[in-house]
């Protein structure tokens, strides 16, 4: 067991908090070794070293995969040594192998904590306070000062969607790199935007759900009804719309009921039960 503050020993038990929570302040740098690794035995001084050096700035969290063979398995570590670099609470770039310190280096670089970042976490406190008009604020003020922070521009995006300003968002997030750009958190947003884009242009729920009932073939009314369900978090309710459509219609609007579905999809992220559910509905309903 280290007696650094720097590095810690972690195991399925405290993983949640030693690496993911931490890394939201703090990038951690997660080992993944065994004992009889011969080249785990290389690297980990090095690892200790930097982390010692850099005072904080980055963590160390050592994970013996003989005794935590789950989480190994969970995080797909297939050889070792690997080390996987968590930032925001997610692995952000990794490492296969013995590397040279240097590479490390460049690494923990690329990932360190930044001033806008620091203005991030102030925003996300506001957030939880029920202060959006600050942490809009906060993160303009961060964007101005760093506008490469891809994160900076995500959470300000989805503060305006919340805000119903959906043009603003759609130009902050045209300003994210490439790399973020096809990122999973990135096209869940672009998701968002483009089901409150329709949402902004459409009449209100209740106009679309008496245009319905006077109406039942009027799928047109049952997409846009959709559009509004997802932003009121009803999402088996939008799903259930857009099902509907691909029931009666899969040539309406080329096939978009079905697009729209995968949308969804991905703004749940791609998986969990309602995913799940739909996924098979959907499959049902095309074959």
């Amino acid at each position: 067991m280290s007696t650094s503050p720097y590095i810690t020993d972690v195991t399925g038990t405290d993983f949640e908090t030693a690496v993911v929570s931490r890394s939201r302040t703090t990038p951690v740098l997660v080992d993944f070794w065994a004992s009889w690794c011969a080249p785990c035995k290389m690297l980990m001084p090095v690892l200790a070293r930097l982390a010692e050096e850099y005072q904080g700035k980055v963590h160390l969290a050592k994970v013996d995969t003989d005794r935590e063979q789950d989480l190994a398995a969970r995080y797909g570590v297939r050889s070792l040594p690997t080390v996987k670099l968590f930032k925001n609470g997610v692995v952000v770039d990794e490492f296969l192998g013995v590397q040279p310190e240097q590479v490390i280096r460049n690494m923990i670089s690329r990932h360190a904590f930044r001033p806008s970042d620091t203005l991030r976490i102030e925003a996300h406190r506001a957030i939880e306070s029920g202060e959006k008009r600050l942490a809009n604020d906060i993160l303009r003020r961060a964007l101005d000062i760093d506008p490469g922070n891809d994160q900076i521009r995500l959470d300000l995006s989805g503060l305006l969607l919340d805000d119903g300003r959906v043009a603003e968002a759609g130009q902050v997030l045209d300003g994210l790199s490439p790399t973020a750009r096809s990122g999973p958190e990135a096209e869940a947003q672009r998701a968002r935007l483009e089901i409150a884009q329709l949402a902004a242009d459409s009449p209100a729920p209740e106009e679309l759900e008496q245009l319905i009932a006077a109406k039942p073939e009027d799928n047109e009314a049952r997409y846009r009804l959709s559009a509004h369900r997802v932003l009121q978090g009803n999402y088996d309710s939008a799903l259930a719309l857009q099902l509907d459509i691909v029931r009666r219609d899969r040539r309406f609007r080329d096939d978009g009921a079905r697009k729209a579905m995968l949308t969804i999809f991905t703004l749940l992220g791609g998986k969990g039960e309602l995913v799940k559910h739909y996924r098979t509905q959907l499959s049902l309903a095309l074959n």
